[in-house]
């Protein structure tokens, strides 16, 4: 085998365990993504949980909002009719009939 040939063989050789280098050292850095995506993919995952539920919280107070101010209303009417009847009262006892 002459030097040529030698030389080509171990730049062949050389390149070949390079190569097989790579790919583990690429492999090795996929796996390593992956687990910190699938990571990343489940705290994604939890916080839009957690979101979805505080949005269902707010949409259940949102609908209760309009049943409130109705019934808020209805006792300031009542409490309005209660008033005037308390002054008429009021006003009988203070001015007897004569």
């Amino acid at each position: 085998m002459d030097s040529t040939t030698a030389a080509i063989l171990a730049a062949i050789i050389t390149g070949g365990l390079s190569l097989i280098g790579v790919i583990l050292s690429n492999r090795a850095a996929s796996s390593r993504m992956q687990a910190q995506l699938e990571k990343q993919q489940a705290i994604t995952d939890t916080k839009l949980e957690e979101l979805t539920k505080e949005v269902q919280r707010h949409n259940n107070f949102a609908e209760r909002i309009p049943t409130l101010e109705t019934k808020l209303k209805a006792d300031e009417h009542r409490i309005s009719d209660l008033e005037k009847q308390a002054e008429r009262l009021e006003a009988l006892h203070t001015h007897p009939a004569e």
